[in-house]
């Protein structure tokens, strides 16, 4: 096996330290790059694209284009959970290890020399907040199957802040959520935005309350009266109609007037 090359451009020696070029990305002097993924984070804080990965040193020598195909078509389970401030906002997932430039979001994709990616994804569970009972998350055990070659699926959410009180007491502050879907494809084959699933939430203005409590009995009673009231008084109405019904009828059939 050929032995690295340093960053000084010479070979490693016997008994000698390596250290990788960084290809011009160093942040300071005398900076090592010791393998492919120090070499891209290097670019990424830069805010530098690499265009040739192929020709990198590092990546040639750990495989790295051989471990994206042995990759392709597989899948992957994520879970967790995050924190995000009380305004607008998203999270997504998208190809690519993410980075900042110029104050921008974006994706390094050059690992990925293809214009398709299969977005194709079943959602187990997704809350905001704790769960309450009684609770229903409109996203969970959703299945969404990709269709076009390529695209950026989006859903819209709209949280509602939630207090959940049971009769002992207890509060629980947690939110609510509705969700629209929209998948947008690429035309001619070409995306104008980054290929991914995004979760795109605003929150609501308004405060919904849950609150438990127990009927007492003489307020179960009032209420079977209002019923058992309420049964009599319509099918009094109903028996007036028709006995009312019935006599005009036989008036009209005594004087002749009903066929």
């Amino acid at each position: 096996m050929e032995k690295p090359l340093q960053r000084q451009g010479g070979r490693l020696e016997h008994n000698e330290t390596y250290c990788g070029s960084c290809y011009g990305a160093e942040s300071i002097d005398g900076e090592c790059c010791n393998s492919c993924e120090e070499v891209r984070d290097a670019y990424r804080k830069k805010g530098w694209a690499m265009s040739n990965l192929d020709l990198i040193e590092q990546c040639k020598r750990e495989g790295f284009f051989q471990k994206i195909k042995d990759e392709e078509g597989e899948g992957c389970n994520i879970y967790g959970s995050l924190e995000v401030k009380k305004v607008a906002g998203n999270f997504h997932f998208a190809p690519g290890k993410s980075f900042d430039q110029s104050n921008i979001h974006v994706h390094d994709l050059q690992a990925f020399r293809k214009n398709r990616f299969n977005l194709s994804h079943t959602i187990n569970r997704l809350a905001f907040g704790d769960h309450f009972p009684g609770v229903v998350n409109p996203l969970d055990g959703v299945q969404w199957m990709q269709k076009q070659p390529i695209g950026m699926y989006q859903y819209f959410i709209k949280v509602v802040p939630t207090m959940y009180k049971d009769e002992n007491g207890h509060t629980i502050q947690t939110n609510q959520f509705s969700v629209t879907e929209h998948f947008k494809g690429a035309e001619r084959g070409l995306l104008d935005n980054l290929a991914g699933v995004f979760f795109i939430y605003d929150l609501s203005p308004i405060k919904v309350t849950f609150a438990e409590g127990h009927v007492s009995f003489l307020h179960f009673l009032t209420n079977v009266c209002a019923i058992v009231g309420g049964v009599f008084a319509v099918s009094g109405i109903i028996d007036s109609c028709i006995y009312h019904g019935q006599k005009a009828m036989k008036k009209k059939m005594e004087i002749g007037k009903f066929n």
